[in-house]
């Protein structure tokens, strides 16, 4: 079996880098990913879909990255299930990047591509 997944789009949601208490960092971004077809109006639609990177790959994608660029992602679907402060509970369905490849032309980047070589073994929120 194989859960992997490969998208390009543009950042719509800057990464934000957290610690956990263990102290990894991680971060979070919103991805906009555009559908290739059109819709009944004839129109594309856009998935927004949100990604969770770890360690050096958050804190790169978050040094080097913002709103607006574009990136590629391979990593990884994977759903939590997050209760709430009122105690409902819900399902949440996320890409956890393993690679993020760097699209937008910037001069101030070092590096073009960016691995990860730990597997987390924390939950982000």
């Amino acid at each position: 079996m194989v859960n992997q997944i490969v998208l390009v789009g543009r950042i719509a949601r800057a990464p934000e880098v957290r610690t956990t208490e263990t102290g990894k960092k991680y971060a979070s971004l919103t991805l906009a990913v555009p559908r290739a077809y059109k819709n009944v109006n004839g129109e594309y639609d856009t998935d927004f879909l949100d990604c969770t990177l770890w360690t050096q790959v958050a804190e790169s994608t978050s040094e080097y990255c913002s709103t607006g660029d574009m990136i590629g992602v391979k990593g990884r679907v994977q759903n939590r299930i997050i209760e709430s402060p009122d105690g409902t509970k819900r399902r949440k369905t996320e890409i956890v990047a393993e690679r993020v490849t760097f699209l937008t032309s910037n001069p101030n980047r070092k590096r073009d591509e960016i691995d990860s070589d730990e597997e987390p073994d924390e939950e982000a929120d």
